[in-house]
């Protein structure tokens, strides 16, 4: 691989860390990337090197929002276990299930998200509200067993669908919940990549050198959600959803 090659790829993890630490989904930058730069790699390649590269920006960025935003390490000390370890089961499972046949399911669910946040403006923009202590319950398994297992096994969206999980039943605003979710999100790509490494997935080499462009783009991302709010936050997430519904209808007709 040349240096030319390999600088791209940093540029390219630099945009995924921007993204991943907004709002999630800078796979969809870095995964494509990997394919098509190093055309001699295979797929499960590309998303273990991925996975490295995210799981050290994304660790980066959730220390930069801790430092500004109140994260209940307590509460979420569990649910980053619990992320990992069904992260890792959803990556087991990968390698033996086609995971073609989840993505019209992922579209619904994608365009369901974008409808629902375009069609309520004041969604995740103002203040955290109290839920009860059932909802905050049920939104924490959700992000740490049912959103974690869909990150080992596909991966596009998680951090969009931990935002929306967390905002809409723990209660929190879009930029704690993007603190949070980086959190949980630390969890699930840790789970997978240690499913990865022990199949022999991963270019340590190369994902190191990308963790440094991914780490770069997530404090850059985390520092502009930090400072320009959830208003900010919610526009990200919206051209996110779009960017991915496209490039997985994409996936969906050529495939």
């Amino acid at each position: 691989m040349s240096a030319e090659v390999v600088a791209a790829l940093i540029v390219a993890a630099v945009a995924a860390g921007w993204v991943d630490a907004v709002v999630g989904g800078g796979g969809l930058i870095l995964i494509p990337a990997l394919l098509i730069g190093a055309p001699g790699i295979v797929p499960a390649s590309a998303l273990a090197t991925n996975k490295l590269a995210a799981v050290i920006g994304t660790a980066s960025a959730a220390w930069r929002y801790s430092r500004t935003v109140p994260l209940r390490a307590r509460r979420l000390a569990p649910v980053f276990a619990c992320a990992a370890v069904c992260s890792g089961a959803g990556a087991f499972v990968a390698s033996r299930l086609p995971t073609d046949v989840f993505t019209p399911i992922v579209l619904v669910m994608l365009v369901a998200v974008g409808l629902f946040v375009a069609l309520n403006p004041g969604f995740g923009s103002g203040v955290a509200r109290t839920r009860s202590r059932t909802s905050v319950v049920c939104g924490l398994v959700i992000a740490g067993i049912v959103v974690a297992f869909y990150d080992g096994l596909m991966g596009p969206g998680t951090g969009t669908f931990l935002i929306i999980t967390l905002t809409a039943l723990v209660g929190t605003d879009f930029v704690q919940s993007s603190a949070t979710a980086k959190v949980i999100n630390t969890g699930t790509n840790l789970g997978a990549l240690a499913v990865f490494a022990a199949q022999g997935h991963v270019l340590w080499l190369l994902g190191l050198a990308l963790a440094v462009g991914n780490v770069v783009g997530a404090q850059v991302g985390a520092h502009m959600a930090l400072g320009r709010g959830s208003r900010f936050v919610r526009w990200v997430l919206l051209v996110v959803v779009v960017v991915m519904v496209a490039k997985l209808s994409y996936d969906l007709i050529t495939g």
